[in-house]
């Protein structure tokens, strides 16, 4: 998994010149790397679960991001030539399966391309405004402090599987392990000239076998914070060939560049909304068809007071006919909002995020989505569905 600068700065000169052009990078080709151990395999990952990277995002020109607001994506600096207007970029966002045709897609308008990537202090992100708000989309926030840039990190995108490789239809997943800024540097020559206020690197060092690759540069590495909430430490940015012992990846350290991507944000129309809790359950539930209602139950735990106005559920349903649906969620103390009531829509799927006034109801407890199937002929099942505090 990886691309471009990410991976481009793995290859034989000839082939990085060649990726770089794809994305619009411009940077030096690195010398040949050492023939020695490739990974002729998948590069560690596994396929992610529908729903459980929800703010991922798959950009056209091959790269990978995040969703920073319901209009921005956070992606990589190398993945674009420069800032101005851009539209001809297309995002895809709400899938895994990039065939999947619930997919939700994009055109850019405008593209923010970080002003110090080209310099000693580095800095390889950009932001990406798409054309119109995804409503309700998911987002990653950012850190902002370096509290998190240690650990274990997370790292996903539908980049090639195998150095080289052909790219994932699916979206992989893997985890990556925190090697501090002396080992990197001392891992290998290619490493020499590592920014360390800048960069993050991780990987397997002894081991190789997991890592990202061409195709996912712009993607978020990511890890749980100190509430449980997902939050985005780095961004995919280079590294040497792919999954080799004693040749990690680098990451870009987002909370280096935090006050900068936010007030690019905020200059774009977008500010980063605060981090919320996400409370989700990812359990197939069937639906029969034009039978009694299923519920599927998420619990909440550690969340202050009561739930917000804004409360944002978040719904994957796989159904033939979506308009056969009644959708409520239902409050710990029994309360019903209606959601989302039957139609005569011949839609397939019920992907999307309703937001509910329940500022009335105590956060913490066992909340239940209900969906019922009123009209006979067509099945489906809840596929997932979250809550966002």
């Amino acid at each position: 998994m990886r691309n471009t600068a990410r991976k481009t700065l793995a290859l034989a000169v000839g082939i990085v010149a060649t990726l770089a052009a794809f994305s619009g990078q411009a940077i030096a080709a690195p010398p040949p790397p050492d023939s020695g151990n490739l990974t002729p395999m998948v590069v560690g990952g596994t396929q992610a679960a529908k729903g459980e990277f929800p703010w991922m995002v798959r950009l056209s020109m091959g790269c990978g991001g995040a969703m920073l607001t319901d209009q921005l994506v956070l992606t990589a600096a190398h993945c674009v030539t420069r800032t101005g207007n851009n539209t001809s970029i297309t995002a895809t966002y709400g899938v895994t399966d990039l065939q999947d045709t619930s997919k939700i897609t994009r055109t850019s308008t405008y593209v923010h391309r970080s002003p110090t990537y080209d310099t000693a202090t580095g800095g390889d992100w950009a932001l990406i405004k798409l054309a119109s708000p995804i409503a309700g989309a998911a987002l990653l926030p950012i850190a902002t402090t370096a509290t998190y840039n240690t650990g274990v990190f997370t790292v996903a995108g539908w980049g090639v599987t195998s150095e080289n490789g052909s790219s994932s239809r699916y979206l992989l997943k893997a985890n990556v392990d925190f090697i501090d800024d002396t080992t990197c540097k001392n891992a290998a020559p290619y490493y020499a000239n590592l920014k360390p206020a800048a960069e993050i690197c991780a990987g397997n060092l002894a081991q190789g076998g997991v890592d990202t690759c061409q195709g996912d540069s712009g993607g978020p590495m990511f890890r749980r914070d100190n509430n449980g909430a997902w939050i985005q430490v780095g961004i995919v940015s280079h590294g040497n060939g792919c999954a080799r012992p004693n040749n990690p990846g680098v990451y870009a350290e987002v909370s280096t560049f935090a006050t900068a991507i936010k007030q690019a944000a905020a200059d774009l129309g977008g500010t980063p909304q605060p981090p919320g809790k996400v409370f989700e359950n990812l359990t197939d539930v069937s639906i029969p068809d034009a039978g009694a209602a299923v519920f599927s139950n998420v619990t909440v735990s550690g969340v202050a007071g009561n739930a917000p106005s804004t409360l944002k559920v978040g719904v994957d349903i796989k159904h033939a006919y979506s308009g056969d649906l009644v959708i409520d969620l239902v409050a710990p103390d029994g309360s019903t909002y209606r959601v989302k009531s039957s139609s005569n829509s011949s839609t397939p799927n019920v992907v999307t995020t309703y937001t509910v006034n329940a500022s009335s109801e105590v956060a913490n407890g066992t909340w239940r989505l209900k969906v019922q199937d009123v009209y006979s002929q067509d099945t489906g099942y809840v596929d997932s569905w979250r809550l966002t505090f």
